[in-house]
């Protein structure tokens, strides 16, 4: 039987295309799109994703609006930010799944807000909140904790809400719950507003103010008069005998309202 033999050029064409062949097949390959798990383990927490409706209560208690920058913290697949970011926020979502984040990234372009939102790889722990006007979460009563110490220094009047967990004995402004329809599980929303720090001893034409502070509420006394009252971001209030006071605390001042005041 005669044999054929193929001139080396031949040989080396088809070696070509047949590879360009096998490139071009592995590239039009399309890729799997991640898709998350309810449950699924993260760095802190599993990842649950939040109810919509709970989502928007959450928005409607801080009060968002178009001059608000709201960050979430552990922003999963970003509907947190989406929301906030069609309200005309801006908002960011810290998400340490990178997978989520590229998942967040992608929904939001579907939704057509990227212009409003973005997502950033990142540790929650390692993240500066100082500059956000709200801050939200869906976060363990644990990691709670370890965050309101730096949650208690942000800037008085920055809004933090949390889907159903709370921050102990720190008891939220606010309250509220959603459902029965739409929601059979987490389904209730807590508000807290940071307080200023009001604690110390103040002079006033009225005499010398004593105030005690736990969190937004104080106590202690005006002059000899027992006193109650409360702190919600900068603004302060309280009752002495059958007056009612209020102010805003700046600093080492008090000022506006019926109370002007001066720190000792």
């Amino acid at each position: 039987m005669k044999t054929h033999q193929f001139p080396k050029r031949a040989l080396t064409s088809v070696c070509i295309i047949a590879f360009a062949v096998a490139l071009s097949a592995q590239t039009q390959t399309p890729t799997k799109t991640f898709e998350p798990t309810v449950g699924q383990a993260g760095k802190d927490v599993v990842w649950v994703p939040s109810p919509d409706q709970l989502v928007q209560k959450m928005l409607d208690m801080a009060k968002v609006t178009p001059r608000d920058l709201v960050m979430d913290l552990g922003s999963g697949d970003g509907r947190t930010v989406i929301m906030a970011a069609k309200r005309g926020a801006t908002a960011i979502g810290v998400e340490y799944n990178p997978d989520m984040v590229t998942l967040s990234r992608a929904n939001a372009q579907t939704q057509g807000v990227t212009g409003k939102a973005s997502f950033v790889q990142a540790d929650l722990f390692q993240t500066d909140l100082s500059k956000p006007t709200v801050i939200t979460m869906f976060l363990l009563p644990s990691i709670n904790m370890k965050l309101r110490p730096t949650l208690l220094n942000l800037k008085p009047g920055t809004r933090i809400v949390s889907n159903t967990f709370d921050m102990e004995d720190w008891q939220p402004d606010e309250t509220a719950s959603i459902g029965p329809e739409g929601c059979t599980s987490w389904c209730k929303a807590l508000l807290w507003i940071v307080p200023a720090k009001a604690e110390g001893r103040w002079k006033t034409p009225q005499g010398e103010l004593n105030i005690v502070q736990k969190f937004q509420m104080i106590t202690g006394t005006l002059g000899s008069t027992p006193i109650n009252g409360k702190v919600v971001g900068d603004q302060i209030t309280f009752t002495a005998g059958s007056t009612k006071h209020t102010g805003r605390v700046n600093g080492k001042a008090i000022e506006g309202g019926t109370l002007s005041a001066t720190k000792i």
